[in-house]
């Protein structure tokens, strides 16, 4: 370990810590209102939305992010569309996300018994009652462990946004062993940087998930007893 070397990168290292934490909340959070969007579409049997919202999803899913990254970056250009590097990286990440938070959603949604939304109705709540207050909480207990996977999932793919001159962590790792060669120190400096996001994180939604079970919320998503 060359500690002059972790010395002088150190501010260039937390510099792109902050950037890929900035990039992450806004990716994520657009891809839970997309996912949520799309997931009520598919839920609901909407019409014509329904199909593209499929499409979508297979597409998403099917294509690597650094191939969407590069029709974003280089691709639009073409077309007049010109992008910075965060907001490709960004935009690439919500449409990735999206569909795999579309499917975390709707797996939850689907999981609520039919039974339960008749029982709601039955004691006089409106529809958009007995989704907010009987489907909703159920269907987020189920589809927490999905989601936080998720969540994890695309915070490790932002690894790969130095591809379009973003400076993050990957980015200063490899700027790192080309200048220096210093590989080890760079790639231990990576390590740990990507564990100070991610280990909180996936400590966080186990404590959350504890709670839920302690609540009574079982993996079925049902209330205990019921």
């Amino acid at each position: 370990m060359n500690w002059d070397v972790v010395s002088d990168y150190y501010p260039l290292y937390q510099e792109a810590f902050i950037l890929t934490m900035v990039i992450a909340f806004w990716g994520i959070l657009g891809s839970i209102a997309v996912g949520f969007l799309v997931s009520l579409i598919r839920f609901y049997k909407i019409p014509v939305l329904r199909q593209l919202a499929t499409a979508y999803i297979e597409f998403s899913r099917n294509t690597p992010l650094l191939l969407q990254l590069f029709f974003l970056y280089f691709g639009l250009p073409r077309i007049g569309i010109v992008l910075s590097s965060e907001v490709c990286a960004t935009v690439g990440l919500i449409f990735l996300g999206g569909s795999y938070m579309a499917e975390s959603f709707r797996s939850g949604l689907e999981a609520v018994s039919q039974t339960q939304r008749e029982v709601g109705l039955s004691i006089g709540l409106r529809p958009a009652q007995v989704f907010c207050y009987v489907i909703l909480p159920q269907a987020a207990a189920i589809a927490l462990p999905s989601f936080s996977a998720n969540v994890i999932f695309l915070i490790k793919e932002t690894s790969v946004f130095s591809a379009v001159a973003l400076a993050d962590l990957m980015f200063v790792a490899k700027d790192l062993i080309g200048l220096y060669y210093e590989t080890d120190t760079a790639l231990l400096m990576l390590v740990i940087a990507y564990l100070l996001i991610l280990l909180p994180i996936s400590l966080g939604f186990s404590w959350i998930e504890r709670r839920l079970r302690r609540a009574g919320f079982g993996h079925s998503g049902s209330l205990s007893g019921e």
